[in-house]
């Protein structure tokens, strides 16, 4: 098998029976079977209905010649590699032949010593044919692993967007169930507490509400975010405020576009959420409201928060928010989930803490 095709099939198209025979001959003691056609229309219904590993065709024959019949057989589905056969002085036409489509060309001589050169030709086009499909078909298989994992993504990405849906319309149904027991509560403490508490809730409902409604469930737009945090802050304080209390502080947002992942949006959410309230309690006297300002940067690889104000300062001891402790609890449970430090920067005029965040997977 000098030819590396054994259990090959070919067909050769050749007008002359006897050199037909002596490639069949020559062909077969190594292996590959021959069938042969005396001319262009028996090889191409023979190539219509039969599959062939490879074609050998000779250009001279009557009726068609070998570029008429390359032509019909290269409009066949999925042809094999034709393997075009033309004598030693018409080398334009081989070069014809391989433009139209034929996959090398041999040389014929009389004496039949171009057999040898057409089978080893067979061989390698047969090798490079069986690559192709192979590389097609490894090809098509990662095609089809893409196409089934971006439908599980979108779909596991729709159910998670619905989730998310339910997530935010239970924890929505709480924060209202808060809202209605703090209405109903006469002690203004315990009011304030469970208003408090409803805002804790609205905090985490807001990321929810942002992941249900957008097209990426793994990251939350921090801008809008925390402008939706704010907004929510800012409309509970000026619906709180009365006339004899005069105006409420306002809370002005600087946040760069920044996106982070939903379960570090969460802890930084309630961040801000108990630093502006805390701010938003204290900072002023009735009657002389001043900004509360949050910020957003980025910070090297990391993130830097500061919430601030102009307001009458901070105690001259400890580090966290004044109130019931609660809020101080939080800013500090949320802080170490996110591996981040809670600072209070005591040259401010009015308080100000700035919280450093790690890069996310430091």
């Amino acid at each position: 098998m000098p030819y590396g095709a054994a259990s090959a099939h070919i067909l050769y198209i050749d007008d002359d029976p006897g050199i037909g025979r002596l490639v069949q001959r020559h062909l077969q003691r190594a292996g590959v079977r021959v069938t042969l056609a005396a001319n262009g229309a028996d090889g191409l219904a023979l190539a219509a209905t039969e599959r062939f590993d490879a074609i050998g065709l000779d250009h001279y024959m009557p009726g068609q010649d070998g570029l008429e019949v390359l032509e019909a057989l290269q409009a066949l589905p999925d042809p094999p590699p034709v393997i075009f056969v033309t004598g030693a002085e018409e080398p334009r036409i081989a070069v014809t032949a391989l433009k139209n489509g034929a996959a090398d060309y041999v040389v014929k001589d009389v004496h039949g010593s171009f057999i040898d050169l057409l089978g080893a030709s067979v061989a390698q086009e047969i090798t490079r044919a069986r690559l192709q499909r192979e590389r097609d078909a490894a090809e098509q298989q990662v095609r089809d692993s893409r196409d089934r994992l971006a439908v599980l993504a979108s779909q596991q990405a729709v159910l998670l967007r619905e989730v998310n849906h339910r997530v935010a319309n239970s924890l929505q149904l709480i924060t209202s169930l808060i809202e209605m027991q703090a209405r109903r509560v006469a002690d203004p403490v315990a009011r304030q507490l469970l208003r408090q508490a409803a805002e804790r809730v609205e905090a985490v409902t807001l990321v929810h509400r942002r992941l249900y409604t957008g097209d990426n469930v793994e990251f939350v737009e921090m801008d809008d975010y925390l402008r939706g945090l704010v907004d929510e802050l800012d409309r509970a304080t000026q619906d709180a405020a009365t006339a004899d209390d005069g105006p409420a502080p306002r809370i002005e947002l600087q946040s760069d576009a920044v996106r982070v992942e939903t379960d570090r949006a969460v802890p930084i959410g309630l961040m801000v959420n108990e630093l502006v309230t805390n701010a938003l309690k204290y900072a002023y006297p009735k009657g002389q409201p001043g900004p509360v300002r949050v910020q957003l940067k980025r910070f090297g690889e990391g993130l830097r928060l500061v919430v601030e104000d102009d307001g009458i300062g901070y105690p001259n001891s400890g580090t966290a928010p004044k109130g019931s402790g609660l809020g101080s609890l939080i800013v500090g449970s949320m802080a170490k989930s996110l591996r981040a430090t809670v600072e209070l920067d005591r040259a401010h005029r009015g308080t100000r803490f700035v919280v450093s965040l790690a890069p996310e997977g430091a």
